[in-house]
């Protein structure tokens, strides 16, 4: 559904057409925000007859699957931005949106719904404004609320981290090694997405278009530092779970040393049997304890006392 948002008012006008938009374009203050979600084929059309947009621009935006970016055109930014959600079953869940931020309009192009999105359009169009009427406060306002929603889902995917830490040391080891590369390959994902991000809003504060007041860097700087402290705050879970991880396979291959210990000293016990077994099984004519009645006990008495002199000396030693 395309929403077109003109300010001063705000007035709403549910059905976009090229005259609705000349004429908020043409107003001698204010700007339009225009909120196109879903997008359709005619959308696009009328953006570019309209506004002017460049075509690969409308492409990109009706394409949803370009990773963050900013593309400077000669009257305005284009903005490729990620709201995210988790699932404990499927995993990161990202929400594109595209921003066309000129001096007097803002375009958003979403294909679904984003809850963020819909918050900051309440605050808007409500009684009182949050910040002054500009296009630059109302993409911070947007850039802002999406940001915060990065770190609700840095917080369950931290809880997962410090859950699959408790259950190495308590020697749970089912499924642990598929839970860490799952949350790896998570935090890969939004790091991915959270790495450009911040190279967008570090672009934009450059300033090279003057469509964003002096006022507005500030809070620019702001999403900036909020961005560089959700890549620490990744790169810090990404090296837990790196350590979790050698950790696991330590424990494993302790285990599996103790594992070949134990079978090589019963090895060791076994063969000194064998050998005393071997030497009478040999058959020979003229073999002295053949004709002995107390042959074969004598013989198990040897394998006991062997077995247990090795054992002794291996408990001994420390290897048993």
């Amino acid at each position: 559904m395309a929403i077109a948002l003109v300010w001063p008012g705000p007035q709403r006008m549910d059905r976009v057409t090229p005259e609705v938009l000349q004429g908020a374009l043409t107003q001698a203050e204010g700007f339009l925000w225009l909120d196109l979600c879903p997008p359709e084929e005619a959308d696009r059309t009328l953006l570019q007859e309209v506004l002017g947009f460049h075509p690969l621009a409308l492409e990109d935006a009706f394409r949803a699957r370009e990773r963050p970016k900013l593309d400077t055109y000669p009257d305005h930014y284009f903005i490729v931005f990620y709201g995210v959600d988790y699932d404990p079953e499927n995993g990161l869940l990202f929400h594109p949106i595209h921003l066309f931020v000129g001096l007097r309009y803002l375009v958003t192009v979403r294909p679904q719904r984003i809850p963020e999105v819909e918050s900051v359009r309440a605050r808007w169009v409500g009684p009182e404004l949050p910040r002054p009427i500009a296009p630059g406060s109302l993409v911070y306002d947007l850039l802002d609320a999406i940001l915060d929603g990065y770190f609700p889902v840095l917080d369950r995917i931290a809880e997962e981290v410090e859950a699959i830490e408790e259950r190495l040391f308590a020697g749970s080891d089912r499924g642990l090694i598929e839970a860490i590369f799952r949350m790896r390959k998570a935090l890969l994902e939004l790091r991915r997405v959270v790495a450009p991000e911040r190279e967008v809003i570090n672009l934009l504060l450059r300033r090279e278009l003057p469509v964003f007041r002096p006022e507005d860097m500030i809070y620019f700087q702001d999403l900036y530092d909020r961005l560089v402290r959700l890549t620490e705050s990744i790169d810090l879970y990404r090296d837990m779970l790196s350590g979790a991880l050698e950790s696991y396979l330590s424990v494993q291959s302790n285990r599996l040393n103790e594992i070949v210990k134990v079978l090589t000293i019963a090895s060791i016990i076994l063969m000194a049997s064998a050998l005393i077994a071997g030497i009478y099984g040999m058959n020979f004519r003229y073999m002295p304890e053949l004709e002995w009645p107390w042959g074969y006990p004598m013989a198990l008495l040897m394998m006991a006392g062997v077995s247990a002199g090795l054992a002794l000396f291996f408990r001994r030693r420390g290897w048993l």
